[in-house]
């Protein structure tokens, strides 16, 4: 018996004929959003060391760059001396620093860093602090307790701030206006704690770091991704 052989349909068009112009290109880029909480020292030494115009200027500089070239980034800037506080951008070109209250909050503007990116659930989140020293003041019942040389509830209180913000994926980067003996070992002791980087430069150089840095690393997370 003669088996019967399976039906083919040739369908409409074939062999099917195909030209260059009946393909089209979709060119898609990959983008990963960032979460950035900018935190500037507005102590009175930063005046006093000539280190505030420089901060004020890349603070500038990067809103203008996220704005411009990262528009799915987030920016929020924070002020902090002897309590932190949230700028606007607008606020920005008439900012001075706090010449009538002493301390330099690292702890409170941390904590209120890590509240603001948690507004933000997805991409990567990271804090940026520029500081020219120490924290000098951490936050007890809601109040600023200074104290110079810090004492060691306040490097605690900063310390607890930072674990904070390591157990939700924020990296902390920060930039150094000094580096005396005993901020490098408090700086290398933040890095152990979050894995992020210390850079001790100058202000002529403060925006040179920050915005390369930037970029640099939005160019890696891309890499990474694609």
């Amino acid at each position: 018996m003669r088996e019967a052989s399976p039906s083919r349909s040739p369908g409409p068009g074939t062999p099917i004929s195909l030209k260059s112009e009946d393909f089209e290109i979709y060119r898609s880029e990959l983008i990963t959003s960032t979460a950035t909480a900018m935190l500037v020292d507005l102590s009175w030494s930063m005046a006093l060391r000539g280190s505030f115009q420089a901060a004020k200027k890349v603070a500038l500089a990067l809103h203008n760059l996220i704005t411009t070239k990262y528009p799915k980034d987030s920016f929020h800037i924070i002020g902090f001396a002897a309590y932190a506080k949230e700028l606007k951008p607008r606020e920005l070109p008439y900012l001075q620093w706090d010449e009538y209250v002493l301390g330099t909050n690292m702890q409170h503007a941390l904590l209120l860093a890590e509240k603001l990116l948690a507004r933000h659930p997805g991409g990567a989140k990271q804090i940026i602090m520029i500081s020219d020293g120490e924290p000098t003041a951490h936050l007890e019942g809601g109040r600023a307790q200074f104290a110079y040389p810090p004492t060691p509830e306040t490097i605690r209180a900063t310390y607890r701030a930072v674990k904070h913000c390591t157990a939700r994926g924020i990296a902390i980067n920060t930039f150094m206006l000094d580096a005396s003996y005993y901020l490098k070992a408090f700086m290398d002791e933040i890095a152990r704690i979050n894995g992020g980087r210390v850079f001790y430069t100058t202000p002529d150089k403060l925006g040179e770091y920050i915005l390369v840095d930037y970029v640099q690393h939005k160019r890696k997370r891309l890499a990474r991704s694609a």
